[in-house]
């Protein structure tokens, strides 16, 4: 077993768990030990190979899966869950109770709103004209606005707004805006149904208040 590393400045709330090798407040390029302050909620946990580099805020009750990275200056909500081999980058906006399962890709400027859920493998991205002039001056995040749910492997091109409470189809590659409430997929995605009109067995519903 080997212990956590807490670099300075880093503030861990009460009951919080460091696994094996996990590390915190590990400082960015052009940045000192200690420089940015680093902020983890109480009943936080973080499992083994975990990092989580300086100047991130991150709420209560947060946890991660083994191996994840979380790099630096993000905002993180309560009651957040990042799965195994998942990558958060830079300047990230987490809201609450968002889940993102086993290793997704989440570039800079991406915001995820409160109750969003992120299927595993899901790769988001954000330049436009990569490897082009002016390319990191010019990077646009997707936004995954409240309640909307993105399924296994699908695939976010840059500065896509997915709308409330829609939901994108496993393997779907999304190009444009998806409208609130919209059931997308394909590639590129389409919108194929409601998400409130999406029928399940056994009677149950996708959403609360749905009508199936």
């Amino acid at each position: 077993m080997s212990e956590p590393r807490v670099y300075p400045n880093v503030q861990i709330g009460e009951g919080a768990e460091l696994g094996d090798f996990a590390i915190v407040g590990h400082p960015p390029r052009g940045a000192t030990s200690g420089e940015l302050p680093t902020v983890i909620g109480a009943r936080a946990i973080l499992r083994s190979h975990t990092v989580v580099y300086a100047g991130n805020r991150i709420g209560g009750d947060f946890q991660t899966g083994h191996s994840v990275l979380v790099r630096e200056e993000n905002e993180i909500g309560d009651e957040v869950s990042i799965g195994s081999g998942t990558v958060i980058e830079h300047h990230v906006t987490i809201g609450n109770r968002v889940r993102i399962h086993s290793q997704a890709f989440i570039p800079e400027l991406t915001v995820l709103e409160d109750d969003c859920w992120i299927g595993p493998r899901v790769v988001m991205t954000n330049a436009i004209y990569p490897r082009g002039v002016g390319v990191k001056d010019n990077l646009r995040g997707p936004r995954v606005c409240r309640g909307a749910k993105v399924g296994a492997n699908a695939t976010l091109l840059p500065g896509v707004v997915i709308g409330e409470n829609a939901l994108v189809g496993a393997g779907a590659v999304v190009t444009r805006d998806v409208p609130p409430g919209a059931v997308v997929v394909g590639n590129p995605a389409r919108v194929v149904a409601q998400a409130n009109d999406l029928a399940y067995e056994d009677g149950l519903r996708p959403y609360p208040g749905g009508d199936a």
